[in-house]
């Protein structure tokens, strides 16, 4: 879990967002299982509400809100070199999380 704090933190995304507890909790489910990132929507958000007692569109929107924080005010540099290739627009909430978790095992090997 200190792996993927740092991670987000260096992204330039902080605790003071909803979504941060929510991207750091759906981070350590895809690591866990990857069938998380293949149904987004109907696997991945409602496991994270119903862990947070919320709803999955709070969830999806929280998230949101974090990935337009890294790409605008954030690290954008680093989400590009993790990546592996070109970013011409923000990523969407499922590639975001695809880019963190494939990093996350690359950089735990």
């Amino acid at each position: 879990m200190r792996d993927i704090q740092k991670l987000v933190r260096s992204l330039g995304i902080g605790g003071n967002y909803q979504g941060y507890r929510y991207l750091l909790y759906a981070l350590s489910l895809c690591l866990q299982n990857e069938d998380y990132l293949l149904s987004v929507s109907k696997l991945l958000y409602p496991e994270i509400a119903h862990t947070y007692q919320t709803s999955a569109s709070s969830v999806e929107r929280n998230l949101r809100t974090v990935v337009s924080v890294c790409w605008e005010r954030g690290n954008r540099p680093l989400l590009e070199s993790i990546s592996l290739c070109p970013l011409s627009s923000k990523p969407t909430i499922g590639e975001f999380l695809d880019i963190l978790t494939e990093y996350l095992k690359d950089s735990a090997k």
